[in-house]
């Protein structure tokens, strides 16, 4: 019976083999030096964030302005709808802002009949709107820069801008959208002009 007990009280003592230090047992933890995690602005070195395009490497100097603006003052984005547009300016004006219709290169104030301009604004209305525009705005209604801003706010180009901002169209389809924002008479070579812009346009 003693034999008994004393086997029972054995087990009855805790296993000791997983013991854990007592708390007078630990030592106090090393002192960790602090780490200075202040940023020196002078020595900061900047993050580049690239955001890429459409751009026209074989395009002149202004045609890659009004490319650039109509993507950073709009959020179109589709390739075969910028080229649509470029191919319709081309067309009313290869791109110089202080031409009249006919060809002859004057300052806003000395055109005095006919279209002028990037999209040969022609009504008087419109023309006039060009001349208020920079008026207002500080713009030189002669130039590439003034020009292109009144086109982009202009009413008319306000109106069909949805329709280019939208995606997946083809050029003829977004050719319908021109024809409203410019009411050309004659159609031309404007079409083929954007057909040719999708071949120069690169995404980079």
């Amino acid at each position: 019976m003693l034999k008994k007990l004393s086997i029972l009280s054995l087990l009855a003592v805790p296993v000791a083999a997983c013991a854990y230090p007592s708390i007078s047992e630990i030592s106090a933890p090393p002192q960790v030096a602090m780490i200075d995690v202040k940023v020196n602005e002078g020595k900061a070195i900047p993050i580049e964030v690239i955001e890429k395009s459409w751009k026209c490497p074989g395009c002149n100097d202004n045609e890659k302005y009004v490319l650039q603006q109509l993507q950073e003052r709009t959020n179109i984005s589709d390739r075969n709808a910028l080229a649509t547009i470029m191919g319709n300016i081309k067309s009313e004006s290869n791109f110089h802002p202080n031409i009249c219709e006919g060809g002859a290169r004057v300052p806003y104030q000395q055109s005095l009949r006919g279209g002028y301009g990037l999209i040969q604004w022609t009504t008087t209305a419109r023309y006039n709107g060009l001349g208020k525009f920079c008026k207002k705005y500080g713009c030189d209604p002669s130039s590439i820069a003034g020009q292109t801003r009144y086109m982009i706010n202009e009413v008319h180009f306000q109106k069909v801008l949805p329709e280019f901002e939208g995606h997946g169209q083809p050029i003829h389809q977004y050719m319908v959208g021109a024809y409203y924002w410019l009411g050309w008479g004659i159609k031309g070579a404007r079409e083929q002009y954007a057909y040719n812009y999708t071949k120069k346009l690169v995404w980079t």
